[in-house]
């Protein structure tokens, strides 16, 4: 059974459930942020998915990437797996815009999350389920 590391279930809310991926909100307003998860256990990376589970990631991850760029238009999209901190594979997704507090240097580690409030990450999480189901 796929157990969510416990670092990205208290940093994230729950947006859907893909074929191979779980999609996650990262509870940060300053940057649009989205992480695919694989729901499969004991994966660190890419190269641990079967070849078939590979290609469906690259598909979610474009499908995400796509949804993004139509809801923020930003100014770049930035996509990577590193897990250096988690273990458990997953790839970020975060849109970039010249104005953000961290430009032009990594969204993590550089200032603190500024959580969504209630209603924000409610309306948003909509947005993306309903655009994500298209």
């Amino acid at each position: 059974m796929f157990k969510l590391d416990s670092r990205l279930h208290n940093d994230t809310f729950f947006v859907c459930d893909l074929t191979l991926c779980r999609v996650l909100l990262m509870n940060d307003k300053q940057f649009p942020w989205l992480i695919l998860v694989p729901m499969r256990d004991n994966i660190a990376e890419i190269i641990d998915l079967s070849e078939h589970e590979q290609q469906t990631l690259l598909k979610e991850s474009a499908t995400v990437s796509k949804v993004m760029l139509q809801l923020f238009s930003p100014y770049k999209l930035n996509v990577g797996a590193l897990g250096n901190v988690v273990r458990q594979l997953h790839v970020h997704h975060v849109a970039r815009f010249e104005t953000d507090v961290a430009w032009p240097k990594p969204v993590w580690g550089n200032q603190p999350p500024i959580t969504y409030a209630d209603a924000e990450a409610s309306a948003l999480l909509a947005t993306l389920k309903q655009a994500l189901s298209e």
